[in-house]
């Protein structure tokens, strides 16, 4: 009588999606929800503007992290998508559209317009496929600057706040952060655990072995890539509903870049909770030393530099790989049942 491996291997290991009870994750999870969506109405006013920014840059940067660590693209352009998502915004405003109904809507136009533009990246690898998504993000923006009805470089206001209180533009405002942030979250969480995840997880471990095995590589970063232009299309949404200003100079930044590889790489790359934790440490070291002028630039730099060297994998990298905790698991943990 023949026996499976995999009898073998349950008889020896048990297999989890993580080391913890998922009960304690889901009561945390649930009360932090519950916090942040009542947060303009918990804090005080400056910290919900702090929180808004916060939700923004973590959208943006889960998109990143979701391109360039499980996928290997490596973007210094997605501001693009970033400027297009704000700019469909307020081109749906001016026909007539609620900025907060067009969230949805500026995000499938980013998918849209990320197809045919994958057909000239994807031609491309390495540093050249990084160089090329700047030279699209500049593209990008010197095309809208020429546009008069969006009120070319200069930018124009985003209409449709008229009926609204300015307690309620805010409140608003922030709702559309925090819930846009939890959807591309949730969205990259769920993503992750399914077959494309598992694809994604064979292309960043090992992409030769991933195509000898039949993995079909290119059409899964494809699909990645139009998801990530999704996402900071409607990170780009909420933030010209937050300012409410579109700009060419301030959507289509290439700062937005660099935060997101700043956060995506000090968290940890290729993890769903180190973009999270980038920001966390990102917006706490801006709070406390933004006072101190060019010298807080010159610390993020330098904490990014040795995270680099001595630390590839990232902060929450390095904890979960000593503690064996994973807030928002997307593999499996085997441990030996005699332990």
């Amino acid at each position: 009588m023949s026996i499976s491996p995999r009898e073998i291997g349950s008889d020896l290991v048990s297999i989890r999606r993580t080391t913890h009870s998922p009960g304690i994750t889901l009561v945390v999870a649930g009360a932090m929800i519950g916090v942040l969506t009542g947060a303009p109405w918990i804090f005080p006013a400056s910290f919900v503007t702090v929180l808004m920014n916060f939700f923004i840059l973590v959208s943006m940067a889960t998109m990143w992290n979701l391109m360039a660590g499980y996928a290997g693209m490596v973007s210094i352009g997605q501001q693009a998508f970033v400027g297009l998502g704000g700019y469909a915004t307020l081109y749906f405003a001016l026909k007539g559209m609620s900025p907060y109904v067009a969230i949805p809507f500026s995000a499938l136009t980013c998918a849209l317009i990320a197809i045919p533009v994958t057909y000239l990246l994807f031609r491309l690898r390495g540093g050249y496929f990084s160089i090329a998504t700047w030279v699209v993000a500049d593209t990008a923006g010197i095309i809208i600057g020429t546009i008069a009805l969006f009120g070319g470089g200069t930018g124009r206001p985003v209409p449709g706040f008229t009926n609204f209180s300015p307690t309620q533009i805010t409140n608003f405002a922030y709702l559309s952060c925090w819930f846009v942030a939890l959807v591309v979250i949730a969205g990259t969480y769920l993503l992750l655990r399914s077959r494309l995840g598992l694809v994604l997880s064979s292309v960043r471990d090992n992409e030769i072995s991933a195509r000898s095995s039949g993995v079909k590589v290119t059409s899964a970063r494809r699909t990645v890539f139009i998801i990530a232009a999704a996402g900071c299309g409607a990170a780009g949404a909420v933030l010209a509903i937050a300012q409410p200003y579109v700009q060419v100079s301030n959507e289509f930044n290439i700062q937005w870049a660099a935060e997101m590889l700043f956060v995506s790489m000090i968290g940890g790359l290729g993890t769903v909770e180190g973009p999270i934790i980038g920001c966390v440490i990102f917006f706490a070291l801006q709070q406390s030393l933004q006072s101190y002028g060019a010298w807080y630039l010159i610390i993020f730099g330098s904490l990014a530099v040795t995270i680099a060297i001595w630390q590839p994998r990232g902060l929450w990298g390095a904890f979960r790989d000593k503690f064996h905790i994973e807030l928002l698991p997307v593999g499996y943990w085997t441990r030996s049942k005699k332990q």
